[in-house]
């Protein structure tokens, strides 16, 4: 059963009318705001091989998205940068056929995330009108739980180069159409970014 927490909070809206300051003034301070490229470092183990649980319970194998830009975010409902989830949704309409965007819900963050995977897939769709894939929620930071796509992400011995993990949520890995982790953003680098958009036009290496 669905509770309340499929239309946006009071704090939630408070957070969305925030948004817009909450990216200036980090971008400022430089919070939240790290980029990290791959030099052409190629991958030890690939992400192909990997599938994951969509929140309807459905199996989704990565190996399907070969010959596409693939864009993996961790992703929350009650977070500052909730709202991202709107810059999602108009990445992945500007890019159609060409980029994929596959959101993680988790918990990791200041708890968060606490709705169940029906529950937040109706908060994206009912406030957001996400239509891009959604794992059922887990764990993205290190940890004996660790979802196997975000041990991949951040094990230089899988991916060939990154160790850096999610700082917070909204967090965005962007692998190239070979399957590379081509480049890493933190959560102030908003998805409709100058660095995110031309990373996702940049043509991958043969």
């Amino acid at each position: 059963m669905l509770h309340n927490t499929t239309r946006m909070t009071i704090r939630q809206r408070i957070m969305k009318f925030l948004y817009p300051l909450l990216m200036k003034l980090t971008k400022a301070t430089g919070k939240n705001s790290k980029v990290l490229h791959n030099t052409n470092d190629q991958p030890m183990t690939s992400i192909y091989d990997l599938s994951v649980q969509l929140n309807n319970g459905k199996e989704l194998n990565l190996g399907q998205y070969k010959g596409k830009k693939l864009l993996l975010v961790n992703t929350a409902s009650n977070c500052g940068y909730t709202n991202q989830y709107d810059d999602l949704q108009a990445l992945y309409k500007k890019f159609s056929g060409n980029l994929e965007i596959i959101g993680f819900p988790a918990n990791d963050f200041h708890e968060q995330e606490k709705g169940t995977d029906e529950e937040i897939a109706q908060f994206c769709k009912i406030n957001f009108g996400v239509t891009f894939p959604l794992v059922k929620k887990s764990v993205v930071v290190p940890a004996s739980d660790q979802h196997p796509v975000y041990k991949w992400l951040t094990n230089k011995e899988e991916n060939g180069w990154n160790e850096q993990a999610p700082t917070w949520n909204f967090s965005k890995y962007l692998l190239d159409e070979n399957g590379h982790l081509t480049d890493y953003f933190d959560p102030s680098v908003s998805p409709l970014s100058n660095e995110v958009v031309t990373a996702v036009e940049k043509k991958a290496s043969a």
